[in-house]
């Protein structure tokens, strides 16, 4: 059996991967009893009637989400103190004993229709851990409980495009619970099968922190003992070196060269817009800044991953008006700096060979998924190179692989033309692309852009190039 880069070729992503990366940019809304108590951390304890948002409107969360840029919405439905947002029949520990609505109203439902009105995706985040629930600790007892709630929420609430399993048990805990992971992620399968299983799960990998630290060069294809199976169980390194998803390098061929076996698992950072994930009054000092933001989406989404920014609404069920203006003016920025593409108007478009007929250049233009550039097998230097309208600036490229058929590139150089000196120019050399990779560069007059590849996996196909 081979080892090492060699035996990632052929690895690519399944449908759900595809279409969940294609989400990029999502927003996590932190809100439940914590919001009320001040903790971030629930007891379990906290009575329903505690639960009382007065200005809830949904609605207003979805349409600051859209114009933000956010394609989706993730909820958290039952966090670790227990209370559930949806009016569950397995637990009296939910908003169905609150006051709010005098005990007629679902979060859930609220929320999930307010998608479906914007056109944005929505998904659930559900903590296993459980500091109310009697049962928790017991076993299968417990698992039968969960997998009655998860059940309603996969069955009663339409599609659903994330499932986010919570891992985490505090510390010192006297209860501890054995999940049956393998019989949660069955369940989401057989439920929502076109649904990513994120955090702890098969489908998606956390980037290892939250503070939005990445890595410079993220691989989607990683050896298989950093996942889960399918079954739940945790998979098993053939290597002696210990190493984990937070680590700085996952996929280079130096990290990979005495592995086998390996598995599609692309990368997830989620971090909150404040310091902390659920509303506090006095935490207004620490909200994230929209160049911040924006440097983290540059970072992350333009880095092969997709962010996850938790937003926090307050007691009134309101997103602060410091956060609407940040997330706004993030919004403008991106279509700004994303909205059109200088390619879309080139009409030299040129690479130093093709695969075949189908795969010419000029596809890269086009942002559909099955019409791409791939280079002849024994071009081994190959080059793509644009140009562009005497006095038009920019400083963003934006390229993508396409990774139906896997994440080849390692190594490439950015060359621009300048057509005052007449002499091409190198700017930088970058590692890897993935779904996508978004280039900052010094604005200046170029009349020609040109990449250059230097180090790939077998082969790789571009499907879309940006200049803006």
């Amino acid at each position: 059996m081979e080892k090492g880069y060699k035996s990632t070729v052929n690895i690519v992503p399944s449908k759900r991967q595809f279409e969940w990366q294609k989400t990029e940019f999502y927003g996590l809304i932190s809100y439940g009893m914590p919001v009320f108590t001040g903790k971030q951390y629930g007891d379990g304890f906290t009575p329903p009637s505690m639960f009382w948002p007065e200005e809830m409107n949904t609605d207003s969360w979805c349409a600051l989400a859209k114009t933000a840029g956010m394609k989706g919405l993730v909820l958290t439905c039952k966090h670790y103190d227990g209370f559930c947002l949806w009016p569950t029949q397995f637990t009296d520990y939910s908003i169905k004993n609150s006051n709010w609505l005098d005990g007629n109203g679902d979060l859930v439902r609220m929320l999930s229709d307010s998608c479906k009105k914007y056109g944005l995706k929505f998904g659930i985040y559900l903590a296993p851990w459980d500091r109310h629930e009697k049962s928790y600790g017991s076993g299968k007892e417990y698992d039968d409980f969960f997998c009655g709630i998860l059940t309603e929420l996969l069955s009663d609430y339409g599609n659903i495009f994330c499932v986010w399993l919570d891992a985490v048990c505090g510390e010192n805990e006297t209860r501890l619970q054995k999940h049956d992971w393998g019989r949660y992620y069955s369940l989401i399968r057989k439920l929502q099968p076109e649904a990513v299983i994120s955090f702890r799960g098969p489908d998606v990998r956390w980037c290892g922190n939250e503070k939005g630290v990445t890595r410079t060069d993220e691989w989607s294809v990683v050896p298989a003992y950093l996942g889960v199976k399918d079954d739940g169980s945790e998979s098993h390194s053939l290597s002696k070196k210990s190493v984990h998803t937070y680590d700085l390098d996952l996929g280079s061929r130096k990290a990979i060269k005495k592995e086998t076996d390996f598995i599609w698992y692309p990368c997830e950072v989620s971090l909150p817009m404040r310091s902390h994930w659920f509303f506090e009054e006095d935490d207004k000092y620490s909200i994230k800044t929209k160049d911040k933001l924006l440097k983290l989406y540059y970072n992350t989404v333009g880095n092969n991953s997709c962010l996850m920014l938790g937003l926090s609404p307050n007691k009134r069920g309101e997103i602060d008006d410091i956060d609407t203006q940040i997330l706004t003016a993030l919004g403008c920025d991106l279509k700004l700096y994303f909205g059109y593409n200088l390619l879309s108007q080139s009409k030299n478009i040129s690479a130093s060979s093709c695969f075949d007929k189908t795969c010419n250049p000029e596809n890269v233009v086009s942002d559909e998924c099955d019409s791409f550039w791939r280079p002849a097998d024994n071009d081994r230097k190959p080059e793509i190179s644009f140009e562009i309208a005497e006095g038009e600036f920019f400083d963003k490229i934006t390229i993508s692989e396409n990774i139906l058929h896997g994440q080849h590139v390692e190594e490439f150089e950015l060359h621009c033309y300048d057509y005052e000196r007449k002499k091409w120019k190198k700017l930088e050399t970058y590692g890897t692309i993935g779904y996508k990779r978004i280039i900052n560069i010094r604005p200046g007059n170029y009349s020609k852009v040109k990449f250059v590849f230097k180090e790939f996996r077998e082969f790789f196909e571009i499907s879309y190039i940006a200049i803006n």
